[in-house]
């Protein structure tokens, strides 16, 4: 039994990680804290009272250094990489939820703030479990893929073989409202988001650069690609479309099976894939057709879980020598 912690326990991550990591036979969790502390994990999120009584302390890094094997930082990006410099150099493993690890440091610098941690930036393992599984079993430090990125590389890195690059991919992409965290906004006033669905940052959203970045690092090709992210009335669940250009006749769903045949969280669908399959779980259930050359992938996760925390929670799972799934939610929000 490992001692583990989250930083950042206020937050939709956090709370969805303190879910799993109650009843997980692996780890222990034995220390919650966020930037204020002084409070309790029921005080934060009253869904847990008579569920789970911790206290809720201030971050610091020697207190978790002492009583963590390793941690979760479920922090804002720039705030994550100071709490990971300082626990890395204490022998702590770390998965961080935030940006500040999972791009190479010129992408980062041009799409966030100057990197303050370009020592241990290297060392980090994108934890796109399917992808780097390997690597995850030998790392100190995670660094976990966003919402977006993770549903659009999973539907579309077994197609770049087969698809003309030279070719702008364009990412339709829906997330609902949870993906933008706790923290009140005007564009997420109930009055404003209910029957109501927009785009945001279209084209310009800093997750195209992380995608592109990750098709690269995966096949060693450049792609344009184009992204557009939508806001819809719905609390969790997210649901990605891309849109390309083959250059030679396949099955999808046959490229779809063969990439993902041992891979026990991806499900590969015969009709397209909807967000409420998957919302509550782990999976991801991607759909694939064509006509001709154009080629449509389309993929659904929950947001909140395996966009974020159950993801972290696989990583961690690799990088303390447990089975993958362990602990990770299986069975679905429904009705």
């Amino acid at each position: 039994m490992l001692n583990v912690g989250i930083v950042g326990a206020s937050g939709y991550t956090g709370l969805e990680l303190v879910k799993m990591l109650v009843t997980h036979s692996g780890f222990k969790l034995t220390y919650l804290a966020t930037t204020q502390g002084d409070t309790t994990v029921e005080a934060l999120h009253p869904s847990l009272v008579d569920v789970v009584s911790l206290p809720v302390e201030k971050a610091d890094v020697d207190d978790v250094a002492e009583r963590c094997d390793l941690v979760f930082l479920a922090l804002p990006h720039k705030a994550s990489m100071g709490f990971a410099k300082g626990l890395l150099e204490k022998g702590v493993k770390v998965v961080d939820l935030s940006a500040d690890y999972r791009l190479e440091l010129d992408t980062y610098e041009a799409n966030y703030c100057p990197h303050e941690d370009k020592t241990h930036l290297d060392d980090a393992v994108y934890a796109l479990v399917e992808y780097y599984r390997d690597a995850l079993k030998t790392t100190n430090l995670a660094a976990g893929p966003g919402c977006y990125p993770t549903a659009t590389l999973l539907g579309i890195l077994p197609f770049i073989p087969y698809m003309d690059t030279n070719v702008p991919l364009f990412v339709d992409a829906k997330s609902g409202l949870s993906g933008a965290g706790k923290k009140l906004s005007e564009f997420g006033h109930y009055v404003h988001m209910n029957d109501n669905i927009f785009a945001y940052n279209p084209l310009k959203h800093r997750h195209a650069p992380e995608i592109a970045e990750k098709i690269e690092k995966v096949h060693g090709v450049k792609m344009n690609v184009n992204f557009v992210p939508h806001l819809i009335p719905a609390t969790r669940g997210e649901l990605v479309s891309v849109y390309g250009v083959l250059k030679e006749d396949i099955d999808p769903l046959e490229v779809l099976k063969a990439q993902y045949k041992n891979d026990p969280f991806i499900r590969i669908r015969e009709t397209p894939v909807d967000i409420k399959s998957t919302a509550g779980t782990h999976f991801c259930d991607i759909y694939a057709a064509k006509n001709g050359n154009a080629l449509f992938v389309s993929s659904a996760i929950d947001n909140l879980l395996r966009g974020a925390s159950s993801q972290a929670l696989a990583a961690a799972n690799l990088m303390c020598g447990y089975d993958e799934g362990m602990g990770l939610p299986v069975i679905p929000y429904m009705p």
